[in-house]
């Protein structure tokens, strides 16, 4: 009888996992664990105790809105609300509605300068994210907000999209700028034809804005932000 029950058991854990792997795309526990921020080893010990930890079901809410009774049990919806990645809700478009949805795990990197303080702002991967392929791009590259100054629009904590290929400056966009001393940051420009500057604005009002010279600033420019991806 104990057998049978433990045999259940692990029938429950493997199809559970299953249904992780199927939902998310992913097919190894090395890519689960990645996807998770969570050691390899931490999945064998799940399958040894034959239960889903429930931070894994918050992490696979945040980011795929995945419904914890459908990850546990199977029950049906498989979301909750529409389907999202990151924690920004999607709603699938026509031609890819009805299909598994795919999503690219894209590294999101800080904005800060290296602990030296010195140089250009480089790419320097902190986490993962999984970004829906209506969202992807080659020329994507994701930050993570860690200052307010762009609130309310972008959120402290948010992930922000950057298209490195759109550098060209349209007065009122949004874009990522690399600053000496500060790294890079996030700002509103605006043309001032007047005075052959380019003026950078901040949504939160506390912050005062910016002039440079119109000259030599396409330097400065990563990119023109294009997506974010924050708790509403």
């Amino acid at each position: 009888m104990n057998e049978d029950k433990t045999q259940e058991s692990n029938n429950r854990f493997d199809e559970a996992f299953d249904r992780i792997k199927k939902a998310t795309d992913m097919r190894t526990q090395v890519e689960i664990a990645k996807l998770l921020d969570i050691r390899q080893s931490s999945i064998s010990d799940a399958k040894r105790r034959q239960s889903i930890p429930d931070s894994w079901l918050i992490k696979l809410y945040q980011i795929y809105n995945l419904n914890p009774n459908w990850i546990i049990d199977g029950e049906m919806p498989q979301f909750l609300g529409e389907q999202r990645g990151g924690a920004l809700q999607v709603r699938e478009s026509g031609e890819t509605y009805g299909r598994k949805p795919k999503y690219y795990q894209m590294p999101v990197n800080s904005m800060s300068l290296p602990e030296q303080g010195q140089g250009p702002w480089t790419e320097n991967s902190v986490e993962t994210l999984a970004v829906p392929e209506q969202f992807y791009r080659p020329s994507l590259v994701f930050v993570r907000m860690d200052e307010n100054d762009m609130e309310p629009v972008i959120q402290r904590g948010a992930y922000v999209g950057i298209d490195k290929e759109r550098r060209t400056i349209r007065s009122g966009a949004l874009y990522a700028l690399d600053m000496p001393v500060e790294g890079l940051v996030i700002k509103r420009v605006f043309h001032d034809t007047e005075n052959s500057r380019l003026i950078l604005r901040s949504e939160n009002q506390a912050y005062t804005e910016q002039a440079l010279a119109a000259e030599g600033f396409g330097e400065r420019v990563l990119g023109r932000v294009v997506c974010v991806f924050q708790e509403i």
